[in-house]
């Protein structure tokens, strides 16, 4: 009996061992074919040259390609949900953005529930907006547009490239936080409220700082802060709104995500190597160029980011009351 008992101890413990041993072999192996890379954004912007970015580095890393796949539609949720669906293999890859931290609050229905179905894997880097205001409004500062903003209220029209965009976020976020009362005019991407914001029709809008930087340089638009915590390098005189308004923070978020359940040493070995690029220094002064501050840090560190912005814009959209159009 004490031979039997120790046989089958001897085999149990073998049994446990093998899938260790076949997950460790797993991860060491992956990947053994291409990755596809799902962007839920068309392809031409920074969140492409992002992508392709860091999909190159892991190309080489890792000796496969990795395969950008531009999927846009419906405010990203298109692919996203084709993400969430994949098999959990590692073999598809997610671009996680802000809007993935809006949509869950904006959207009744939606396929999926992102914070449950997508694994973070890693934190790629934070890009600001610029608060960008027409020269007609006599303020050259946050708290000399703050007091202009209060004396007039519902006089300043404040442009957005869409109803429920980071660049509205951002706005009623402002409206909230500073107290003031401004009438948001939604248009259908930056270029139109670009145009109108040149011609004086709006007042203000919150954009990139690459599409901002001409027009600031040649005064026809006038740059009041940054939406980040700290200073852009593209536009170094502007203070961080934040400044003025403790607490705000509304810069745009990119990092990695995979699809729940895929096995936690793809996981790693991605966390990894994608933070090895971000400490490469030709591909920070790359990402300097997207005007991002590098993001890093453990799958633990970018699920922390991303439960804290769902709850922030959670609490804006509610307070603001917006509605998807």
């Amino acid at each position: 009996m004490t031979i039997q008992r120790r046989q089958f101890l001897h085999l149990a413990a073998g049994a446990v061992a093998v899938p260790a041993m076949s997950n460790c072999a797993w991860g060491q192996a992956y990947p053994s074919r291409p990755v596809h890379w799902i962007v839920p954004f068309p392809p031409g912007g920074g969140t492409d040259i992002l992508s392709r970015l860091i999909g190159q580095w892991l190309s080489e890393r890792l000796g496969q390609q990795f395969v950008i796949d531009n999927r846009p539609g419906a405010g990203s949720n298109i692919g996203t949900e084709a993400a969430v669906h994949a098999s959990p293999d590692g073999y598809t890859l997610l671009l996680a953005a802000s809007v993935h931290t809006i949509n869950p609050s904006l959207y009744d229905k939606l396929g999926f529930n992102f914070i449950r179905d997508i694994a973070p894997v890693v934190g790629l880097m934070r890009v600001p907006n610029v608060m960008v205001l027409h020269p007609s409004i006599p303020a050259r500062s946050v708290p000399e547009f703050i007091a202009y903003a209060r004396a007039n209220p519902g006089k300043i029209n404040v442009a957005s490239a869409g109803i429920g965009t980071a660049q509205h976020l951002a706005a009623e976020l402002f409206k909230l936080m500073a107290g003031v009362d401004m009438v948001h005019v939604p248009y259908r991407g930056t270029a139109p409220a670009l145009t109108d914001l040149l011609g004086g029709q709006v007042q203000l809008l919150f954009m990139s700082p690459a599409s901002s930087l001409q027009y600031i340089r040649a005064g026809t638009l006038r740059g009041l802060a940054v939406t980040s915590a700290v200073r852009s390098q593209a536009l170094p005189d502007l203070p961080p709104v934040g400044d003025f308004l403790p607490g705000f923070e509304a810069s745009l978020m990119y990092g990695l995500g995979v699809p729940r359940n895929t096995p936690p040493e793809i996981v790693d070995r991605l966390n990894k190597e994608v933070n090895a690029g971000l400490a490469d220094s030709g591909i920070k002064a790359r990402l300097a160029d997207l005007d991002g501050t590098v993001l890093g840090g453990s799958p633990a560190d970018f699920g922390k980011l991303i439960a804290e912005e769902t709850e922030k814009w959670r609490k804006v959209i509610r307070l603001a009351n917006i509605k998807p159009e």
